[in-house]
């Protein structure tokens, strides 16, 4: 059936090259993995809560090894097509448009399938020809398989800790990819990172990873997830900004994170032990 043109289909599907080098801070040997699974033509799984800095991976790598990435921020309705491509109605004529895993197959590239659990289940049957050596995409709409150039990569990530079970990676999916598992960082380098980023006073990024540190221990406590780095960052962000030290942090540290009542007072007093609020 031919298909209308799709917004779904225009969001990051066109590849881009990174230009200035994108700030990132290792947590290991990350960076060396993934260097070595890119030159074996190996794909990649990142594994780690959200803000723990797998997109930020992704983005330094494109850059470090020259490559154009593609992104796609996958989400319940983002079927196979939607990878691949379809036919469109444009005018009077009828065009066929490559999606963006189908782009990096054909131009090379770095390909990146944000938590990538969260497409249906069909996007498993096109990615799998291309985690193994055989590192083809059957097209069926076309009638074409397409073979991966030596600089493609395909990279997935997902958070382990968040997903319920219904959405589960499967196994057999899994163990297709070298997996990089990435945490919070340490409290010296998530300190490093928030001062860099934010420009404010390392004693007080200091004092925001430390909070976030004890607000991440309520995570077994009925709190889904705990503050991520980027949330520091954006809490550090506005404190530099000028923005009041209640309003700065209650907008990044507490409200992002639950809407129940006692788990809010819960953060909030933990706050109190490092910030006048």
């Amino acid at each position: 059936m031919l298909e209308r043109l799709d917004s779904r289909l225009l969001y990051e599907n066109g590849g881009f090259e990174i230009k200035e080098e994108p700030f990132y801070l290792p947590q290991g040997n990350e960076i060396a993995l993934f260097e070595a699974a890119f030159k074996k033509k190996l794909p990649v799984m990142l594994k780690g809560p959200t803000g723990s800095g797998k997109t930020r991976l992704v983005e330094y790598m494109a850059w470090k090894l020259e490559q154009p990435l593609y992104t796609v921020a996958c989400h319940d309705d983002l079927s196979a097509n939607d990878l691949t491509g379809r036919y469109i109605i444009k005018g009077d004529d009828v065009e066929w448009i490559d999606g963006p895993l189908l782009m990096a197959v054909k131009n090379g590239g770095i390909v990146y399938l944000d938590e990538v659990v969260e497409a249906r289940k069909d996007t498993t049957v096109v990615i799998h020809p291309l985690t193994d050596h055989r590192r083809y995409m059957l097209v069926e709409k076309l009638g074409k398989i397409f073979y991966a150039p030596e600089d493609f990569m395909l990279v997935i990530s997902y958070n382990p800790g968040y997903q319920s079970v219904l959405k589960e990676l499967k196994q057999s999916t899994r163990q297709r990819f070298v997996s990089i598992a990435l945490g919070w960082p340490g409290e010296d380098l998530e300190t490093q990172i928030v001062h860099i980023e934010t420009g404010v006073e390392h004693d007080i990024a200091r004092k925001l990873v430390k909070a976030a540190n004890k607000i991440r221990n309520l995570v077994h406590q009925g709190l889904e997830e705990g503050v991520s780095t980027r949330e520091l960052v954006y809490a550090g962000t506005l404190l530099n900004s000028g923005v009041p030290m209640r309003d700065a942090l209650y907008s990044t540290m507490i409200e992002p994170l639950t809407h129940d009542s006692d788990l809010k007072r819960s953060i909030e007093e933990i706050l109190k032990n490092y910030f006048d609020v």
